[in-house]
C-alpha cells in the first residue's frame, strides 16, 4: 500500500496524539511475524493477531505497532500490538 506523504504526515497515534506513525514494510516485520507464527502476540484487546503482517504504522516511540489490513491503516486502539524489543527493525 502506498500512503500519501501528506498523509503520512499527519498521521497520529489514536491514543498518544502527540507521537506521529511511520510506515514500515514487511523485510522490518520479520521478527513480529515469526511471533505471530508461534502465536504468541495478541492486540491490546487481548485478541491473539492470527496472520502475518505485511506493513504497519509504527509509533515514534517504537512500542506500538499499528497494522494495514489489505491496504487499511486499522488505527484503533484495540487493534495494537505492543511490541518487544527486536520486534521491529529498522535501518
Amino acid at each position: 500500500m502506498q500512503i500519501p506523504d501528506w498523509l503520512l504526515e499527519i498521521l497520529v497515534c489514536p491514543e498518544r496524539k502527540d507521537l506521529s506513525l511511520k510506515l514500515v514494510g514487511q523485510s522490518a516485520l520479520e521478527r513480529l511475524n515469526q511471533r505471530i507464527v508461534n502465536g504468541e502476540v495478541k492486540n491490546r484487546a487481548g485478541k491473539k493477531v492470527e496472520k502475518v503482517i505485511e506493513e504497519g504504522l509504527l509509533r515514534e516511540d517504537g512500542k506500538v505497532l499499528y497494522p494495514i489490513w489489505d491496504g487499511i491503516p486499522v488505527l484503533l486502539i484495540e487493534e495494537g500490538i505492543e511490541l518487544v524489543e527486536g520486534d521491529v527493525v529498522i535501518g
